[in-house]
């Protein structure tokens, strides 16, 4: 089983983030916290969670290090009984706000793994992108991680915005790559509705090409990827969610999933604060799972297993694999480029 818990606050909005974040509730902390711990008690109970039977936890947001740890502590109390001895324990941070404190705090109630928004190194770019921080304080949270005792460190770069080239991307790896670093994301800038960037789409490009570089150039320097955006020591956090395992989902606007069902509680943290345990709830059919098993297997090294495919669907998996498109393991198929695979996921479902 998994955990997710969504901190809504940010010091800023990006321009491209369509996350669901405030900039302006900062006084709410302490009762959200304690909205928080309500709801955890009654998903605990829902899931029906067991001593030591939760593997991984992942705080997102939002921005997790504008929440002081002690606010973090009751929950990680109630929690403990639930982790598992191995337990992978993450928390997303930004430059500004992930201080030596803040970082020492997290990594002394259990937090094993940091994940850095960081975007880019480059000044320019991340005004462009609406950051709150620096090149600076970019190379200086992720070097305070490490001397706080973090072995797992991930952060996050961002490609195709306009005027991206080779150049600026080498740049923003290199720099990516003299620091202590075990895991890297890189995802392609996308124009989401109700974000500063919907009303100037002209600042994504679209450039296949330097795409694809950017995925080689990050395995050839020793991160291979394991997804289309990720890199490096595996985030099994997320391997859970591309496996479709079960996970409580904590906060505004977070997510749950158990079997068939998902969980929404409300986006809105005044109506999140009064009543924690309100959700809604989506029900999904077998067919609606087979199809997620699909598409994310074909753009992860999860893959696909046979079982999951009709008849019509493997025939034409093994052509596939006759092309070149697709690599037979024993249980299934796996994709070596998952740039298709989208198109690998239409071409078996045609």
């Amino acid at each position: 089983m998994l955990l997710y818990l969504h901190i809504p606050y940010c010091d800023s909005k990006c321009h491209y983030c369509s996350f669901n974040s405030y900039t302006d509730r900062f006084d709410t902390r302490p009762r959200y916290m304690q909205a928080l711990q309500k709801q955890l008690e009654r998903e605990l109970e829902r899931f029906d969670a067991r001593e030591g039977s939760i593997e991984t936890l992942f705080i997102g947001g939002g921005t997790p290090s504008t929440v002081h740890p002690d606010l973090y502590a009751p929950l990680f109390e109630t929690l403990r009984p639930y982790l598992a001895d191995n337990a992978e324990l993450s928390s997303e941070a930004n430059p500004n706000s992930a201080s030596a404190q803040w970082l020492r705090g997290m990594g002394a109630l259990g937090i094993n793994r940091i994940s850095f928004g960081v975007q880019s190194f480059d000044a320019a770019k991340l005004k462009r992108l609406g950051r709150a921080h620096s090149p600076r304080q970019a190379i200086e949270a992720v070097e305070a991680a490490a001397t706080a005792g973090f072995k797992r460190i991930s952060l996050d770069l961002i490609y195709n915005c306009a005027g991206d080239d080779r150049a600026l991307l080498e740049a923003d790896l290199d720099r990516a790559f003299s620091l202590p670093i075990t895991h890297l994301s890189a995802y392609e800038l996308t124009i989401e509705s109700g974000t500063p960037f919907a009303q100037t789409p002209e600042a994504r490009q679209e450039d296949v090409p330097l795409a694809r570089w950017m995925a080689e150039e990050i395995a050839a320097r020793g991160l291979p990827p394991y997804e289309i955006s990720n890199f490096g020591d595996p985030c099994r956090h997320n391997l859970g969610y591309w496996r479709l395992r079960d996970y409580i989902g904590l906060g505004a606007g977070a997510v749950g999933f158990l079997k068939d069902r998902r969980f929404y509680p409300s986006p809105s943290i005044d109506r999140y604060l009064a009543d924690p345990a309100a959700h809604t709830v989506e029900a999904l059919t077998p067919e609606d799972l087979r199809m997620e098993r699909l598409f994310l297997g074909l753009r992860s090294r999860i893959g696909i297993d046979r079982e999951l495919l009709t008849p019509s669907e493997e025939e034409r998996a093994e052509l596939l694999t006759k092309a070149g498109k697709l690599r037979r393991r024993p249980e299934g198929y796996e994709n070596p480029d998952f740039f298709l695979a989208d198109e690998i996921a239409l071409y078996l479902l045609d």
